[in-house]
């Protein structure tokens, strides 16, 4: 734990997939989702000749942790951008290839404890929900905005939410009276529109709604889908990605792309592999790894983390 109180999840396992591949003098690490900076500061105290490339879409999330690792000069270079603008990056600072990266998905700590960021439903406060409150619409513009099948839709596929219908017609009959503005009127919305019995298990009603709020306002598993094989195309042979996933639609699509780098498609039928089509990557875990009930107890953030992890192990053909 730092000075802050935030404990970053699943920091020795972090550590430890992703020092093998930092261990060379210029070695550059990538923090994908730098937040508060955590992950970034052990790596740079563990692997003293390394570089880290550290990036952000919220501003705020880039300052403070500018300041946490400010002791570390010219070996830190930060960038305001979501993380599937990496190639961009890259290209703009002149560097081609990168030896390690990770991607801590999903809100961070102070984007849920800050009251006017309109993450949390236990507390009222202004409908935003996005990570970048420099671009981009709100939470309000979709709940107050969006068609009915629209809104229906992003509360089942993205907060997997069975009465996905009851409460998008919920919020259509009252956002006609009045427009949305904060947080706990919609939550006390979802709460009654869901079934009492449903109500009675599972934690607080609106967490599914929330949820799909976030990821629809932030384009979370559209830039998920394109970030990650960005990230795997800049490795350098040798080269390591790590993933700290929060939710099952993120690990769905982590465990899909991995799968794809790391099998042999050599068409059946054939009596040796082709070089052409054998895999660039292999796995460095064994499905996904969980938190110990130890970490959980310390930190209950990691309570529904899944990490995995891959290495480059060839070039392209």
């Amino acid at each position: 734990m730092n000075e802050s109180g935030h404990v970053p999840v699943l920091l020795d396992r972090v550590l430890s997939t992703l020092g093998p591949a930092v261990g060379e003098p210029g070695a550059l690490y990538v923090d994908g989702t730098l937040g508060m900076g955590g992950h970034a500061e052990a790596m740079l105290k563990a692997y003293p000749e390394v570089r880290l490339l550290g990036l952000d879409r919220d501003p705020m999330a880039l300052e403070r942790a500018g300041a946490r690792l400010e002791p570390f000069g010219d070996r830190v270079m930060l960038v305001h951008a979501v993380y599937d603008e990496l190639p961009e990056v890259l290209a703009k600072l002149g560097l081609d290839r990168i030896d390690a990266i990770l991607f801590d998905l999903g809100v961070s700590s102070p984007q849920l404890d800050e009251p006017e960021r309109g993450f949390a439903y236990s507390y009222d406060a202004p409908l935003d929900m996005r990570m970048d409150q420099t671009r981009g619409m709100t939470a309000a513009d979709v709940v107050n905005t969006y068609a009915p099948a629209d809104l229906a839709r992003i509360l089942r596929e993205y907060g997997e939410e069975r009465f996905a219908q009851r409460v998008a017609s919920a919020i259509v009959r009252e956002r006609a009276k009045e427009p949305f503005t904060g947080t706990l009127r919609l939550a006390e919305l979802v709460r009654t529109a869901i079934p009492a019995a449903t109500r009675r298990s599972g934690g607080n009603p609106a967490k599914r709604t929330f949820q799909a709020l976030r990821i629809e306002v932030n384009s979370e598993l559209k830039v998920w889908e394109r970030a990650l094989p960005a990230a795997m195309d800049a490795l350098a042979v040798g080269g390591r990605v790590a993933v700290l996933s929060y939710h099952s639609l993120e690990d769905r699509i982590t465990k899909r792309v991995l799968a794809e780098r790391t099998t042999d498609h050599t068409p059946a039928g054939l009596p040796v592999s082709l070089p052409e089509f054998e895999p660039r990557f292999r796995l460095l875990t064994r499905g996904s790894e969980q938190a110990s009930e130890e970490e959980i107890s310390s930190n209950p953030r990691a309570a529904s983390v899944r990490f995995r992890a891959a290495e480059r192990v060839r070039e392209d053909a």
